[in-house]
């Protein structure tokens, strides 16, 4: 399954999808990148005069990259125009080290811990352009396609 198919199959439209690319997918894990543009709907409230993007944005950009993503890839085979993935994310712990602004591109890098029961669970980090780590942590999910 190629990477636009994939981000196809996401289950997100604008504003709400967080996901530019992937560079990389396997059956281990996922690196995808996306840009914060200065337009985004949440900077317009968030911390006025000095725009941050908010927690709960970088942990659903490392969800939909990290953990959405690598579960469609893994699910390629069951996955078709009429059973599309379903997806429920079910715990998340990320520590967060360093801010993100609008117009940074960011990276993804998620490693597959397991995927069995249709729950998968990784270990993810975000990146800056800096190569500097941003935020890491673990999200789990449970994906099926119906």
């Amino acid at each position: 399954m190629k990477q636009e198919q994939i981000i196809h199959y996401l289950p997100y439209q604008k504003p709400f999808l967080f996901v530019d690319e992937l560079t990389e997918i396997s059956k281990n894990g996922v690196t995808g990148n996306y840009t914060y543009t200065e337009s985004e709907f949440f900077y317009k409230g968030h911390f006025k005069g000095n725009p941050i993007t908010p927690g709960v944005i970088l942990t659903e950009t490392m969800a939909q990259i990290g953990v959405v993503c690598l579960g469609i890839y893994l699910l390629k085979n069951e996955i078709s125009e009429e059973k599309k993935p379903q997806i429920a994310l079910t715990s998340n712990q990320i520590d967060f080290f360093l801010p993100v602004f609008p117009n940074e591109k960011v990276q993804v890098i998620s490693e597959k811990e397991y995927f069995r029961f249709n729950k998968l669970k990784c270990v993810v980090k975000m990146f800056n352009e800096k190569n500097e780590l941003v935020c890491r942590g673990t999200i789990s999910g449970m994906l099926i396609a119906k």
